[in-house]
């Protein structure tokens, strides 16, 4: 019954270790949260190490028009006051320079800001100032795309979806405009997809652009963000949230602070009912979006800012509600030891004369003690023939403990392979690695032998017994190399009580129906077929010990 539990606590440690993926993943953002200042830093050294650029003497307008333009870059998702600035200034260094193309450039990027930012006046109408049959063919999709995100954050703060359709048709015009192969129309075309319900094509998409993008990047936290919208569409919960989460870090590692994905998190733990996590993952989007200055995703999430916050002050209520009531019960438990422990003193003064009596009465023991000891001799004997068959179980259970060490060395072995194929970008060979069974046919092949000769060594006759139950021209013949053969390791597995057909059918690699086929033919061959797995169960089992099992 050891070796069988041992090879359930494996099977089952599998099946938990990919449930916990989830709270891994969510274990893993909560940490980044609280050190997420970290990335910030990181993040305003960048911005510093460009500024300290500016100080340089002598430089050109248009090197200062350059270093405005990384700056504005690096504060767009993360702080939009100081981007505008530096996008005011190009505008302005543009002008100086009478440069069209590089005018044109400044004012979109400073369009779209406002944008973000709730300007929609301002950037409505540097929008409409810009006549874009006179924009150079570069600029079309960054025109194309300011129009799209001010009509997006228009209609989404109004909360009138007639603008939407303009959201659409600047797509459209921006998907013309882009170089099909780039990562940008790949994802504005992922966006289109799932606007019009055509998830699939999404999703093949996007799990293209994951094997062939970085992790931990901005174009990465898009990809899981719009992967995470895919299995929300699909109603797919458990991969809805991992994306998120894997978005959520990413957003976290990039300093990304306009973002969705901590949004759409709070929501699906307030509607699991995790209220600590919802309030924890709002108030880290409210904290963004505030810090970063945008408007919109500060709009969107007020409201449900205030209901999670609600339930979260409730739940606070309940929870100090419950301390007060523990605090109570801890308090009448205090007294109630201190009435036991004045209880026990007590006793312990009956307990000294009760000694006085049994030390007389140890005396009497004493002699009968010499008696037994005579009986105790024959007993060590006895205990002398049971150790050592203990030592034996011993001795099997120390072989299964080896060979789960071994399996693990050598899947510590195999994972250090793969993965550094992994990091040597050594793409085919790992897909070849892993869609090979080879080394689970070797580990199955060397686990169905140590199984055997434990079995065997346990049951040293169960091969003749068993074949005694069957008919004469119906008895089981292995070959020579083999100790047991599947059908025999099925009612091997019977007489150690796994009876049921699942278990089993995962033990052996196999299918029920093959288990079901193998066992319903075999009780055709039994001699006596009604009791033939009864029988079965009862093989090593003395005869006098056999109407007691």
């Amino acid at each position: 019954m050891r070796t069988l539990f041992i090879i359930l606590l494996c099977l089952l440690c599998t099946s938990v270790s990919g449930k916990n993926e989830l709270k891994s993943l969510s274990d893993f953002l909560d940490y980044i949260i609280v050190n997420k200042e970290q990335y910030t830093e990181q993040k305003e050294q960048r911005i510093k190490d460009l500024k300290n650029l500016l100080n340089e003497e002598d430089a050109s307008l248009e090197y200062i028009y350059g270093i405005n333009l990384k700056l504005y870059y690096e504060y767009k998702k993360f702080k939009l006051d100081s981007a505008i600035v530096y996008a005011e200034r190009n505008v302005e260094i543009a002008n100086t320079l009478n440069k069209p193309k590089l005018k044109y450039a400044s004012e979109i990027n400073l369009a779209s800001l406002c944008s973000y930012s709730g300007k929609f006046r301002e950037s409505e109408k540097i929008l409409r100032e810009i006549c874009s049959c006179q924009l150079p063919k570069e600029l079309l999709p960054d025109y194309y795309e300011a129009w799209s995100r001010f009509y997006e954050h228009y209609g989404a703060m109004s909360n009138q979806s007639k603008y939407y359709g303009f959201v659409e048709t600047y797509r459209d015009s921006l998907l013309s405009a882009l170089d099909p192969g780039s990562f940008r129309y790949q994802i504005n075309l992922v966006h289109k997809y799932i606007n019009h319900r055509k998830i699939d094509e999404a999703e093949k998409i996007l799990f293209h652009l994951l094997e062939t993008g970085d992790i931990d990047t901005p174009e990465y936290a898009l990809i899981t963000h719009y992967l995470g919208s895919v299995y929300a569409r699909k109603a797919q919960p458990e991969l809805e949230q991992k994306y998120f989460i894997l978005s959520s870090i990413a957003d976290i590692k990039n300093s990304i602070k306009e973002n969705t994905s901590f949004q759409r998190l709070a929501i699906i733990y307030y509607n699991n009912g995790d209220i600590a996590k919802a309030f924890k993952y709002t108030q880290s989007a409210i904290e963004d979006a505030v810090f970063s200055g945008v408007q919109f995703r500060t709009a969107q999430m007020s409201e449900f800012y205030s209901i999670i916050n609600a339930s979260y002050q409730v739940k606070e209520a309940k929870t100090n509600n419950k301390l007060k009531i523990y605090l109570l019960l801890i308090s009448i438990l205090s007294l109630f030891l201190i009435a036991l422990v004045v209880y026990v003193f007590k006793q312990m003064k009956k307990l000294a004369k009760v000694k006085e009596e049994l030390s007389q009465t140890n005396t009497k023991l004493i002699n009968l003690n010499k008696e037994l000891n005579g009986s105790n001799n024959l007993l060590n004997e006895k205990n002398g023939l049971l150790w050592e068959s203990n030592y034996i179980k011993e001795q099997y259970i120390a072989q299964f403990f080896d060979l789960c060490s071994t399996y693990i060395d050598k899947m510590e072995d195999y994972r250090k392979s793969l993965y550094k194929l992994g990091i040597n970008r050594q793409y085919e060979e790992l897909i070849k690695n892993l869609k090979s069974t080879l080394v689970v046919d070797n580990e199955l092949e060397e686990l169905y032998s140590h199984f055997d000769s434990i079995f065997l060594t346990l049951y040293p006759t169960f091969v003749s017994d068993f074949n005694a139950l069957l008919a004469p021209n119906e008895q089981v013949q292995l070959k020579a190399e083999d100790l047991l053969n599947k059908e025999l390791r099925i009612y091997a597995l019977l007489r150690l009580g796994i009876s049921d057909n699942i278990k089993i059918a995962g033990f052996l690699r196999c299918s029920m129906s093959t288990i079901y086929n193998y066992r319903a033919k075999m009780r055709s061959k039994a001699i006596n077929r009604d009791q033939f797995e009864e029988t079965v169960m009862r093989i090593g089992i003395p005869k006098h010990l056999q109407k007691s099992v």
